[in-house]
């Protein structure tokens, strides 16, 4: 008797990321060979490390039982649901702004890894590891290396920190904490990376370097992951009562 998946975001099944490009605006690279070239990314790269497998597929709609990745043109209007919106289903929906990431001066593809990496690893955003200062870190794995990018088959993926970089016994250098072998240290941002942290009572950010932060605030962040941990929860409330 097969397993049936229901509205859950991990019911032992590999998921299936249907992929929807709806953007006017070039992604910078073919919309096809971006699926396959993240596909790559997730069984070559991430999934020996992180073990959270995926099988990625273009379509022009969200599917039943689907989790699913959409690029559209600009970022939501205020108030509006960003990222973490959901399929009719109740699963993971990745937005990714295209217009919005050109306008920052950053790759379609970065944007896209990056989210995929987040979503396969905490995609309730609801995951959290005790760092220094006895601070919550969000288990969000791209942000710490956020501008740290590779080419896989001539197309720019995000770098990912490991699970080891949310573990604060290893000693600095004594294992890998990313892949690009970038950080030498447990829960250590970058300088073009920031983290969620929860602090006083809060969710706030702390980043890597002061030009950081300032390039940060001048962002348009709406419907980014960091905007919307600790309301997803009330968002699924919502949906449920409709």
């Amino acid at each position: 008797m097969p397993k049936f998946t229901t509205a859950a975001f991990n019911t032992g099944q590999i998921p299936t990321i249907t992929c929807i490009n709806q953007a006017t605006t070039s992604l910078g690279v073919d919309f096809t060979k971006l699926v396959a070239t993240m596909q790559k990314f997730l069984d070559q790269c991430f999934v020996p490390v992180w073990g959270t497998p995926a099988h990625l597929e273009r379509g022009k709609k969200t599917k039943a039982g689907n989790w699913a990745m959409l690029f559209i043109d600009d970022a939501d209007a205020a108030n509006a649901l960003g990222y973490h919106d959901l399929t009719s289903d109740g699963f993971p929906l990745s937005k990714v702004f295209v217009r919005t990431t050109i306008d920052n001066g950053e790759k379609v593809s970065v944007t896209a890894s990056h989210e995929l990496a987040e979503m396969m690893v905490d995609p309730a955003i609801n995951l959290c590891s005790t760092g220094p200062k006895n601070l919550l870190y969000a288990y969000e794995t791209a942000d710490p290396v956020e501008e740290q990018f590779f080419s896989l088959d001539g197309v720019a993926m995000t770098d990912f920190v490991f699970p080891s970089w949310f573990e604060a016994f290893h000693k600095p250098k004594s294992t890998q904490f990313d892949f690009m072998k970038k950080v030498d240290r447990p829960f250590k941002i970058l300088a073009g990376g920031y983290m969620p942290v929860f602090k006083n009572g809060k969710w706030t950010q702390i980043f890597g370097s002061a030009p950081k932060q300032k390039r940060f605030a001048k962002e348009d962040r709406r419907g980014h992951r960091s905007t919307w941990r600790g309301r997803v929860h009330r968002m699924i409330s919502s949906k449920k009562g409709r």
